[in-house]
């Protein structure tokens, strides 16, 4: 390692693996945190424990092509900047590594608990989950490291965009950033790519799972329509989990081969079939799948709030892609809304997505 190359080793892991004056650790965006106890770095312990642990490797291991959450060298310089897809405005990037331990929930109260409900899960200091003595806990490190090692392994570049709702639930997306695997709808512009989806939760919200997906570059959404899941197993050590993850590259190959291009063949169906009366279109889909109300109230027959955010995205798509709007805008507009302002569990939000496509193909 060259002199220069050395000072941004050290510049990279004071501000990020570091500690403030008041010796708590520090947080931004998806970042793993070495405990204090490690520190000062420049101590022959510190690296003897890192190349123990081959942990070094994290450092200088590069995700070909896009951003990782263990990705050194692009955070230094880039922060995240997304260079490497063309996206239209940045990902959301979220911290998902909060501070969270399973404590004795007498321990905390100093009171003897009822059975099943013996422990406690704090997430950045607060209990967001009382469980049982047999409760596996999953922290987040566990999880999304271990994916990310997948892909990396396989040698599949990706961005990533993380979702913290509440240090309760939290889910990040992969988004594969090979152009070989974009494809379009009806217009060049609209561009799709393969996302893989994976959440877990501290309150029991949601599943700990993993699913593939679509990312629109043109209002980065995710499209959640896709059946294929990613399965894995969670072995437990104690009430601490660790996720085993099966090969991925196989897994990615066929649904790209199969269920990515059935599915792209039925967006490019929505965006054959135009609207013709767009606000009857709002109001029967919101009233169908009973998402919103469309009048502002009984006395105010004016679009809500809701309303007149999918009738804006519908108009402005159709618009920026030279179109008239068709169902194609419509779910996107449905999905925008859906996942961004609609307060719904992730698992919730799927299954909504992917009754909301199938509704919209047969109106």
């Amino acid at each position: 390692m060259n002199k220069e190359r050395g000072k941004d080793v050290l510049t990279f892991l004071l501000a990020n693996f570091g500690v403030s004056p008041d010796m708590q650790p520090k947080a931004s965006g998806i970042k793993r945190h070495l405990p204090t106890a490690f520190l000062p770095i420049y101590s022959f312990a510190f690296w003897r424990m890192l190349f123990s642990l081959g942990l070094p490797f994290i450092f200088f291991r590069r995700n070909p092509g896009g951003h990782s959450i263990k990705n050194f060298q692009q955070k230094l310089n880039a922060m995240k900047n997304n260079e490497s897809i063309n996206l239209k405005k940045q990902l959301q990037s979220d911290n998902v590594f909060v501070k969270n331990q399973l404590v004795s929930l007498s321990s905390l109260t100093g009171m003897s608990s009822r059975k099943g409900l013996e422990k406690a899960i704090i997430s950045d200091n607060q209990i967001v989950n009382v469980v049982s003595n047999s409760y596996g806990h999953l922290p987040n490190e566990h999880f999304f490291y271990q994916v990310e090692d997948k892909l990396i392994d396989a040698g599949i570049a990706y961005d990533i965009r993380s979702i913290n709702r509440d240090n309760r639930s939290f889910a990040v997306d992969y988004i594969l950033s090979d152009d070989n695997w974009i494809v379009t709808v009806k217009n060049s512009e609209d561009k799709l790519r393969p996302m893989l989806r994976f959440t877990n939760s501290y309150d029991g919200s949601c599943k700990t799972s993993g699913h593939f997906g679509f990312f629109r570059e043109v209002c980065s959404n995710g499209l959640h329509v896709a059946q294929s899941t990613i399965g894995f197993s969670v072995k437990h050590k104690g009430n601490i989990g660790q996720v085993v993850i099966p090969e991925i590259k196989s897994l990615v190959d066929k649904f790209l081969n199969n269920e990515f291009y059935s599915l792209h063949r039925k967006f490019e169906v929505l965006a054959e079939k135009p609207i013709n009366n767009i606000d009857d279109f709002v109001k029967i889909t919101a009233e169908n799948f009973n998402l919103f109300q469309f009048e502002s109230s009984e006395k105010n027959p004016a679009p809500s709030l809701n309303a007149r955010m999918v009738l804006d995205i519908i108009h402005k798509e159709s618009t920026l892609l030279n179109s008239e709007p068709t169902r194609w805008h419509g779910y996107n507009a449905f999905n925008a809304v859906l996942h961004n302002k609609l307060k719904k569990t992730f698992e919730r939000q799927k299954r909504l997505d992917e009754k909301l496509f199938e509704h919209l193909l047969d109106f």
